[in-house]
């Protein structure tokens, strides 16, 4: 294995996993910078998770190589578990117990020596120590969010993994979730977040689009929206059911989607969708073509992507 870059807090090649005859996770390289905020995109079932069990020692690569952590992927899980804080797409935490008594059991878990101290800090840190004795069970999706970053970080790990933290809270509590996760990374925490939001995935440093086990782009967000050569077209006015119906099928034409009272169409050969544009273009709609956004990408990304279980 070559030397391990200081740089990276995760530097991985050729990761695969199978289940069966199924190639879930085919050959991902993936580096990401300590302090960075990754973004981890795609489609249900595309192996985001599988991919992040296997960073954190809760998986073993059928293939491949790389350090994480500094620590060997294949040989040295048991190190890389201590460093790393996981928070999964579901609420693991126990409702029956509160707060504190959570994070107590999370800090034991861990053989934390200043159990107390550790505890205090993450529900001060947290903005839970008002709530410390409420039932976790009682919380709300925003609340749970909470405790369960709180009992992430009780360990002070080097690296975040976070799967789908935000699913089913409210906009407050999303802003409030990120406002955090920054300050985390600015304090040198490494993050790696998968999430469906684009909103979300445009606060990150860098991300990557994974589907169905391959590994498609990845860079800052202005990188791949620039490499995937998509362009879109607004159209405002009348009657936009009857223009979509109108564009759907036509050579050059991969999404026609309706924002409102507006209509964006978007594909990926400039010259054919234009072409499409053109024969349908009239004086009672407004018609522009504006710069593509990460959700065209993402459509674009998806819509191209093979299914590995078909």
């Amino acid at each position: 294995m070559p030397p391990v870059d200081d740089s990276f807090a995760i530097d991985v090649r050729g990761v695969t996993k199978r289940f069966g005859p199924k190639t879930v996770v085919n050959g991902i390289d993936l580096q990401v910078r300590r302090g960075e905020i990754f973004g981890f995109l795609g489609p249900n079932g595309s192996g985001k998770t599988t991919f992040i069990r296997m960073l954190c020692g809760l998986l073993t690569p059928d293939a491949g190589e790389g350090t994480c952590l500094g620590y060997n992927v294949l040989t040295q899980q048991a190190q890389i578990k201590r460093q790393v804080g996981y928070m999964t797409q579901r609420f693991s935490y126990y409702e029956d117990l509160s707060i504190r008594e959570n994070l107590d059991f999370v800090a034991r878990v861990y053989g934390i020596a200043n159990r107390r101290a550790a505890v205090d800090h993450s529900l001060e840190r947290l903005g839970l120590a008002n709530r410390s004795h409420q039932l976790a069970g009682q919380l709300s999706g925003g609340w749970k969010q909470r405790l369960a970053l709180a009992a992430c970080l009780i360990h002070a790990p080097r690296l975040l993994l976070l799967d789908e933290p935000t699913a089913g809270v409210d906009p407050k509590a999303r802003r409030d979730f990120w406002d955090e996760i920054h300050q985390l990374s600015a304090d040198g925490l490494t993050v790696l977040i998968t999430t469906h939001y684009m909103d979300e995935a445009e606060r990150c440093h860098r991300v990557a689009y994974l589907a169905y086990g391959e590994l498609l782009t990845r860079g800052t967000v202005a990188e791949v929206i620039a490499a995937a050569h998509v362009t879109t077209w607004t159209i405002t006015g009348p009657d936009l059911a009857a223009v979509a119906a109108a564009l759907r099928g036509q050579p050059g034409v991969e999404q026609v989607v309706a924002f409102g009272r507006t209509l964006h169409v978007s594909g990926r050969d400039v010259d054919q969708l234009d072409a499409a544009i053109a024969a349908k273009r009239d004086q009672r709609h407004r018609w522009e073509k504006i710069p593509a956004s990460l959700e065209d990408v993402f459509i674009s990304l998806m819509d191209t992507a093979r299914d590995n279980f078909l």
